[in-house]
């Protein structure tokens, strides 16, 4: 999808300050209000704000322990393990992968102990063959997704006759 100058001007608006209202957005922008709520639905349904609402640190919740924990599945059997997956609270996302493993797994965990608890409960679902752990030491980089919707957006403005 075609994210444009003014896209991305209301994505970062509702990144760096999602409590505003839609109305304030308009009058930051210099545009009516109309035109934001047009903007922000059609992004909406075309897939680009997949989600509205806090985003959450699971460290404050008590589960400081990162890890990614790969999974081998039995062949054949990659559907009920995902779905298996998804009943372990822990686990906060999980994706069908390509290399060494067929899932991997975002774990967190209170601590090693929790984290090793989630582990054996995962080793013991039916079709897995077995895991391989690997622990965030440090977060380097947050998930972010304003600095590629800025450089789509200045390619847009580079792509139209004239350039900006």
């Amino acid at each position: 999808m075609a994210v444009d100058a003014l896209d991305t001007r209301i994505l970062r608006l509702l990144i760096e300050q999602p409590r505003t209202s839609v109305r304030e957005y308009a009058r930051i922008l210099g545009v009516a209000r109309g035109t934001v709520q047009a903007r922000i639905d059609r992004l909406e349904r075309d897939g680009v704000i997949t989600a509205t609402g806090p985003v959450l640190s699971p460290a404050a919740l008590g589960h400081p322990v990162l890890a990614f924990v790969h999974v081998e599945v039995t062949q054949g059997h990659l559907d009920e393990v995902g779905d298996a997956l998804a009943a372990v609270p822990e686990i906060v996302e999980a994706f069908s992968i390509t290399g060494g493993g067929d899932l991997l797994t975002r774990v967190v965990a209170r601590d090693a102990g929790h984290l090793e608890d989630v582990i054996q409960r995962l080793i013991q679902l039916p079709g897995v063959v077995r895991t391989r752990t690997e622990i965030a030491l440090r977060e380097r980089v947050a998930h972010r997704l304003l600095p590629l919707v800025e450089s789509m957006g200045r390619g847009a403005a580079e792509r139209r006759p004239g350039g900006r």
